[in-house]
């Protein structure tokens, strides 16, 4: 929104306004975490985005239905199950043996049998929990897998560049959008050195963008870069501008004058 010096109970400093850029506060050239074949991509050039947004999808068949198969062996405990009954039914019948041992109807060698058959229903019961363990953990990762065929944004803003589209191959080392955050916005001065001791974070300024554009908008200094450029003879001074309607463009110049708060 635009303010008017003029309500500002403020003093500006005795300096000329200095040309300064505005500049999204972030670009993100949005890749893949693995490679494969687009999809689709589900936003075009100048589209709005929000953080966590899907933009784009890879090719994801072989994953689904990897975790369709896990699902159905994570969810299954039909073998848990008959090897508890068979484990209680050997139980049982050990239980039985022991008690004709102690009475002396039935050999020793009856009794280690049935001990070794509980020994392995027991081993095979441990199995069958373990195989579903892991079957529950690979799930896991098949989802995570499935998940990484999605691109999400990770940022709020506006997609500035669509470089791939569906049906095309997607590497490592590629990048499907370039998306810029644009509230607030990043706004970059180079300043005269004999400012340097008067300019500090947490100033305020006012930011006047080139024509078309009219209207003045508070900024506040966030960086004050401590090495000068001996050439030009300044110092480079960032100042974060609020932008949340959007009104202001990124890439256009202005001019800005330092205020202070007496």
């Amino acid at each position: 929104m635009a303010v008017l010096l003029a309500v500002w109970p403020w003093s500006a400093w005795a300096q000329a306004e200095i040309d300064c850029l505005m500049e999204p506060d972030e670009v993100v050239e949005l890749g893949s975490p693995v490679s494969g074949l687009l999809d689709a991509v589900l936003v075009s050039r100048g589209d709005a985005v929000e953080a966590g947004q899907v933009v784009a999808r890879l090719n994801s068949t072989v994953e689904r239905s990897t975790v369709e198969l896990l699902e159905l062996r994570a969810n299954s405990t039909s073998v848990i199950d008959a090897q508890k009954e068979q484990l209680a039914m050997i139980e049982r019948r050990h239980r039985r043996i022991s008690e004709l041992r102690q009475r002396g109807v039935v050999a020793e060698e009856a009794l280690d049998v049935i001990e070794a058959e509980r020994i392995a229903a027991q081993s095979l019961l441990v199995q069958a929990e373990l195989n579903r363990d892991i079957a529950i953990k690979e799930l896991v990762r098949a989802r995570a897998a499935l998940g990484l065929r999605e691109i999400h944004s990770p940022i709020s803003g506006i997609v500035a560049e669509r470089v791939l589209t569906g049906g095309e191959f997607v590497g490592q080392d590629d990048h499907v959008l370039q998306i810029v955050r644009l509230d607030p916005l990043k706004v970059e001065a180079f300043v005269p050195v004999d400012m340097f001791t008067k300019v500090k974070v947490g100033d305020r300024a006012l930011v006047r963008p080139a024509p078309p554009l009219a209207g003045s908008h508070e900024a506040v200094v966030t960086v004050v870069d401590r090495v000068f450029d001996a050439a030009s003879g300044t110092f480079v001074v960032r100042l974060e501008l609020p932008n949340s309607d959007g009104d202001l463009p990124a890439g256009h110049r202005c001019e800005l004058a330092f205020v202070d708060g007496s």
